[in-house]
């Protein structure tokens, strides 16, 4: 019989905001600079938001809050989970960089002390 694991189920997915973000004006019919000047934001700063080059911060969160009705938890809980896949990632690839068997005959190498 196969165990179940404690810890939730996550995806190994990272997905950025701003696919959300993109996916929501699209089904709105709404463009970029529309929601640019809805929020008081540069066209730019929605640009690099949906081209995942910036992140949603708690200010942006609340912006797109009021603009689409959707909590401001809802866009930092997207946010969040994207860096956390992410760390998730760069941790595993630096463990298993870390976990490889030393050659046959090798020490491992200690820190120098002072």
């Amino acid at each position: 019989m196969a165990t179940r694991s404690k810890q939730p189920h996550r995806s190994d997915l990272a997905i950025h905001p701003g696919e959300v973000l993109a996916d929501e004006l699209e089904a709105r019919s709404m463009t970029q600079r529309t929601l640019a000047e809805a929020i008081g934001r540069p066209e730019q700063a929605i640009s690099e938001i949906i081209r995942g080059k910036k992140g949603i911060t708690a200010e942006t969160a609340l912006q797109l809050s009021d603009v689409f009705g959707v909590s401001a938890e809802f866009w930092m809980n997207l946010q969040s989970t994207y860096a956390l896949t992410l760390a998730r990632e760069a941790a595993g690839a630096k463990r298993r960089t870390l976990s490889r068997p030393l050659r046959k005959g090798a020490t491992p190498k200690r820190a120098a002390t002072r």
